[in-house]
């Protein structure tokens, strides 16, 4: 379990900690997350994808040739969100962490069954050396352990920090 801390600067002084169980829920059962890398250049490059939560992690596919996976090369620090696009409700999580590749078969076919569980047959992935069949290649599959999260909560509103 993360240490958690809530910030009163960025809420109601009396709001409590969103529970980690109450975010890694948020992060499970999300349909669509931005994910947040960086340009060599340092400019970032924020892109809507799919994912999944398993094993205390966000798993995230993408093509070896797109922006995301160029940054990846040069920096693997990343920033993943989901949540609410409401004012007065709900949760948004941010998640920080590094992305790190997954190769390996088993793995991999843990991964496709847990999409396709999600998501349903449409993103069913057949999995190739290396990662996912793709029309144009291989899809490159990394996994994201949180490093620092946030949960953003809108009713009260509070910040909690959870440190890993």
């Amino acid at each position: 379990m993360p240490r958690t801390e809530v910030d009163p600067r960025y809420g109601d002084p009396d709001a409590p900690a969103t529970p980690w169980p109450v975010a890694e829920r948020a992060l499970s059962s999300a349909e669509l997350y931005r994910l947040t890398t960086v340009r060599p250049d340092g400019r970032p490059h924020v892109t809507p994808l799919i994912a999944v939560w398993h094993t205390d992690a966000l798993h995230f596919c993408t093509g070896a040739d797109e922006r995301k996976a160029r940054n990846l090369t040069a920096n693997p620090r990343v920033v993943l969100t989901t949540g609410d696009n409401a004012l007065h409700g709900g949760l948004d999580v941010v998640v920080e962490g590094v992305a790190v590749r997954v190769a390996d078969e088993a793995g991999l076919r843990v991964l496709a069954a847990e999409w396709e569980s999600k998501y349903g047959p449409e993103w069913r992935f057949e999995v190739v050396e290396g990662g996912f069949a793709n029309p144009h290649g291989t899809a490159l599959v990394f996994r994201v352990e949180p490093t620092t999260a946030f949960g953003f909560a809108k009713s009260p509103y509070s910040q909690t920090r959870y440190r890993f």
